[in-house]
């Protein structure tokens, strides 16, 4: 939904002081995204969270692939919508490249760097381990994706980019601060009904395997 209806879309908000100030509007789906993320790496551990992260990547290149595919087809002479679904669901091979990327490797991040702190704190902090983990892996993400989707591209700036970029992570952090009690909530519910807490204790943290 955020490659969709997101990435390639810049709203406003206005601050006061400020003035109207930009951000992607693909971060109404972060919430969802990564708080599962979240929750699936701190009950379920690292390498079940690499395996559906692998899952999600699969899925990202299919909807890409089957999108270029639909919008191809020669539409019917009678049928007047082609440009209009062009201009939505007409996939750019660098904002598909970059959001895949950058999909591939935040989550990736995400989930490594809360299962360490996991060892590190004892299992103790949630909290601290839901936030330090968003803060590197939506880096990662936000700087792979939007110098690589949009760095040269029409109606994008170089400080636009950069401005977008710096928001987009800021908004994440945040948005992960404010749902902390709904993750501590969905985790310690998975854990007393599934009597399931994984330590990666032992685990190959490498990126490129499947195997749990």
């Amino acid at each position: 939904l955020s490659n969709v209806l997101g990435a390639g879309k810049v709203a406003t908000v206005p601050l006061p002081g400020i003035g109207q100030w930009p951000f992607g509007a693909g971060i109404l789906f972060f919430p969802v995204g990564y708080v599962i993320g979240d929750v699936l790496t701190e009950v379920y551990g690292y390498a079940r969270a690499r395996r559906c992260i692998w899952v999600g990547t699969a899925a990202l290149l299919f909807m890409a692939f089957m999108a270029w595919v639909v919008v191809a087809l020669p539409p019917a002479a009678d049928w007047g919508g082609q440009a209009a679904y062009e201009q939505v669901f007409g996939q750019v091979p660098r904002i598909v490249f970059a959001s895949i990327t950058a999909f591939w490797a935040g989550e990736l991040v995400n989930s490594y760097v809360l299962a360490r702190m996991k060892l590190w704190t004892g299992g103790r902090h949630l909290w601290s381990r839901t936030i330090g983990s968003t803060i590197a892996g939506q880096g990662i993400d936000s700087l792979i994706f939007y110098p690589l989707a949009f760095w040269g591209a029409m109606g994008w700036t170089p400080a636009l980019v950069v401005k977008v970029m710096a928001t987009q992570w800021a908004l994440k952090v945040g948005w992960e601060v404010l749902l902390t009690p709904f993750t501590y909530l969905a985790v310690n519910t998975l854990k007393r009904r599934e009597g399931v807490d994984v330590f990666d204790e032992g685990t190959d943290f490498t990126p490129f395997r499947t195997r749990i």
